[in-house]
């Protein structure tokens, strides 16, 4: 039997272990339910033989650090997150179904099906006595959805020494991999004025959004497409009343770069924008920074895909890669200068969205392309690649 007959025989018992996980709210906030996933998952992989280190947060879900308990010094660190972006008692209202090929749920594809695909294709390799499940470094976080603040250096600390990193978001629509991301951060930009009444007095008061407007102006014109560069105000926030000029205004603003040497041109012109008022009287005041590193497509990556292009092919899946704007754990391990593919889970869409879904023939192909990939990038005789 070969790595793709049995996983074959495992596909039961892959969705319904899926339909576990999904049933289990596991939003960024709930530790709770994080760490209840972290359970399910830490038994199965005790089970073949794996250790699981729990490192432990008070407030946000711990995280995990799996590898096999023959494994010395791995070459393969995998990354994978079991947080989610829904609401506690999302599951409950909407919990795990299958309609024709697609499974549906809070997360099904970002990513609890990629966990259950990493789970299986290491399950796949010892049942069939191949090589790579013990050259394996897997991490799995709690708090990817929103920017991994106690994960990041715990996943740049295992980039360490590692030849190959395999990112578990999911496969885009089409099937692609992901070969580049960009980086970026969030800022927030806080204003004070002063209230008046608009009707009686408003020459005695002091407009935070006015003053917020020409700031949002500012910021937004940073933008430069052709550059990568994108600035935008996801939020704002403001005012007393419709009829009192404003004594305090906020603008919460996102950016995204495609080049590390962009972070600190970027964050210096934000800080001096932020720096002088234009509305006199006003102030302001900035938070935040430019904290993800972009991933980005280099010659180390493309040897990588190259090579899981060959595997690909011999399986009969042709590998496609495309870069995408949205962040994720990828940009730490590319940014310490290890060869880096995203989007090694199954093959889905909508994520975030109620309508998320995993294909279901995908589920059984790559998580065999996974196991295919381990063990290949395993193998002592790295000619063969």
């Amino acid at each position: 039997m070969n790595l793709k007959e049995f996983l074959q025989t495992k596909e039961d018992e892959m969705l319904s272990l899926l339909e576990r996980l999904v049933n289990t709210d596991s939003g960024s906030t709930n530790k709770k339910g994080i760490d209840e996933v972290g359970r399910i998952i830490s038994t199965e992989y005790k089970k073949m033989g794996f250790t699981v280190e729990v490192v432990e947060e008070k407030e946000k879900g711990n995280n995990l650090l799996i590898k096999h308990q023959d494994a010395v010094e791995p070459e393969i660190l995998i990354v994978a997150h079991m947080d989610t972006v829904f609401r506690e008692g999302t599951a409950a209202k909407r919990p795990f179904t299958i309609k024709g090929d697609r499974a549906y749920g809070p997360g099904v594809i970002d990513m609890k099906g990629s966990q259950v695909a990493l789970l299986y294709a290491l399950k796949a390799l010892i049942a069939e006595n191949r090589g790579g499940f013990e050259n394996v470094q897997i991490v799995l976080n709690g708090d990817e959805e929103i920017g991994s603040p106690t994960s990041r250096s715990l996943i740049e600390e295992q980039s360490v020494g590692k030849k190959y990193a395999l990112i578990m978001e999911p496969a885009r629509k089409d099937g692609s991999l992901v070969s580049a991301r960009k980086g970026g951060g969030r800022y927030s930009v806080y204003v004070k004025g002063k209230a008046a009444h608009a009707g009686i007095e408003p020459q005695n008061g002091i407009s935070a959004i006015e003053e917020l407007a020409h700031k949002i102006l500012k910021l937004h014109a940073l933008t430069d497409h052709g550059a990568g560069i994108s600035v935008s105000t996801g939020l704002i926030e403001g005012g007393e009343s419709v009829n009192t000029i404003a004594p305090s205004a906020a603008a919460h603003v996102d950016i995204r770069i495609s080049q590390m040497d962009q972070a600190s041109m970027l964050d210096r012109q934000v800080r001096e924008i932020c720096a002088t008022a234009d509305v006199p009287g006003t102030s302001i005041v900035l938070e935040g920074g430019i904290n993800r590193p972009p991933m980005v497509k280099n010659e180390q990556t493309i040897g990588l895909l190259d090579t899981i292009g060959k595997i690909g092919a011999e399986l009969g899946i042709k590998i496609t890669d495309i870069a995408t704007g949205g962040g994720s754990d990828a940009s730490f391990t590319s940014a310490k200068g290890v060869p880096t593919v995203d989007g090694l889970g199954p093959v889905g869409g909508n994520a975030h969205s109620e309508n998320e879904y995993l294909e279901i023939p995908s589920f059984v192909e790559r998580t065999n392309l996974l196991a295919e990939v381990i063990g290949r990038l395993s193998a002592s005789d790295k000619t063969s690649l």
